[in-house]
């Protein structure tokens, strides 16, 4: 859905009177900050709003603004208009339709390629860098100007999704984003500060952990770094701390996928999927009933660890051997 459908949404966000909204398993900067920012809008407009997210909160963004709001637990009923930012699709979530109210009307907001169109109005933007980027968008047709907070929590999603502006989604548009976000007055270093440079005691150990079992394949074009369910537990880190991880296999020279499976249960396998160059881990993710982006991308596997490294190793080592021009 492009700028010019952007109306829908905002037109019934302006009719409604309570939103609940939400944001993916495993939050990252860019679906928090955008669902925080949207939420401080909203709230800007005179609206009853809730946010949701079903998993804890990464140390590294508990400073958002208005993060201590975001609740695990749904409520017995829940308003006729929910809005899911970031999200590909209901499971994203931990949701299922039969949770909703009788005739609500779904709002979805994301960037992400793989996305199933799954809501009653859908503003899906594969070019944007971000879903603060649709986020941004949307706030402004709700007239509402950027205030410290609501920029805060923006700059986090484009500075997260774009791995500081360097991955290849970053455009000349995301630039001129920040920079607007940065007139409305957000403290940059502190922003920097916070998000990349604070790691908990728990995070450092659960990564010397991960480095001691990185694998090569493919002649040095894979990288697999694998995180049990004891890794965890010894090290007293939760799941968030992983975030991070697996760009300590990406940018090892020579490799152009890594991959990080994370041992959540016996029987529930979460793998992060990433490349460099030219592989497109989204394709390889819908492969295992998941999804993302070109360069990022993720699924989660009800499969003993070892079956889930079997399989995805195997298939990327395929797709390596056919090689680029496949």
């Amino acid at each position: 859905m492009a700028n010019d459908m952007s109306n829908p949404i905002a037109d019934e966000l302006r009719k409604a009177p309570e939103v609940a909204l939400f944001s993916h398993i495993s939050p990252d900067g860019d679906c928090l900050g955008s669902m925080l920012a949207l939420g401080l809008a909203l709230k800007r407009i005179g609206k009853r709003v809730k946010l949701y997210n079903p998993d804890e909160i990464p140390h590294n963004l508990d400073f958002l603004p208005g993060v201590q709001e975001v609740q695990k637990d749904l409520p017995e009923s829940l308003p006729q208009t929910l809005c899911f930012v970031d999200c590909t699709d209901l499971q994203r979530t931990n949701l299922v339709a039969d949770q909703f109210p009788e005739n609500v009307v779904i709002l979805n907001v994301d960037h992400h390629i793989s996305n199933h169109n799954f809501g009653t109005l859908n503003w899906v933007d594969p070019k944007a860098s971000a879903s603060g980027e649709i986020i941004m968008a949307l706030i402004e047709e709700l007239g509402v100007p950027l205030d410290h907070d609501i920029a805060t929590n923006l700059y986090t999603a484009l500075v997260t999704d774009t791995g500081s502006f360097q991955y290849s989604n970053t455009t000349a548009k995301t630039h001129l984003l920040a920079a607007k976000l940065m007139d409305a007055g957000i403290d940059l270093l502190q922003i920097h500060h916070l998000i990349f440079d604070q790691k908990p005691l728990a995070q450092v150990k659960l990564l010397s952990k991960g480095l001691s079992e990185l694998e090569l394949y493919s002649e040095g074009r894979l990288a697999v770094i694998t995180l049990h369910q004891e890794d965890f537990e010894e090290t007293g880190a939760k799941e968030n701390l992983s975030e991070g991880v697996i760009n300590n296999a990406r940018c090892i020279e020579g490799v152009e996928v890594a991959v990080l499976f994370k041992e959540i249960e016996k029987q529930k396998i979460r793998i992060g999927l990433r490349s460099n160059l030219w592989f497109n881990v989204n394709e390889l993710a819908a492969r295992f009933g998941g999804g993302g982006h070109k360069r990022a991308a993720g699924c989660t596997m009800e499969v003993s660890l070892e079956e889930a490294r079997k399989s995805v190793i195997r298939t990327i080592e395929e797709e390596l051997s056919i090689g680029r021009g496949h």
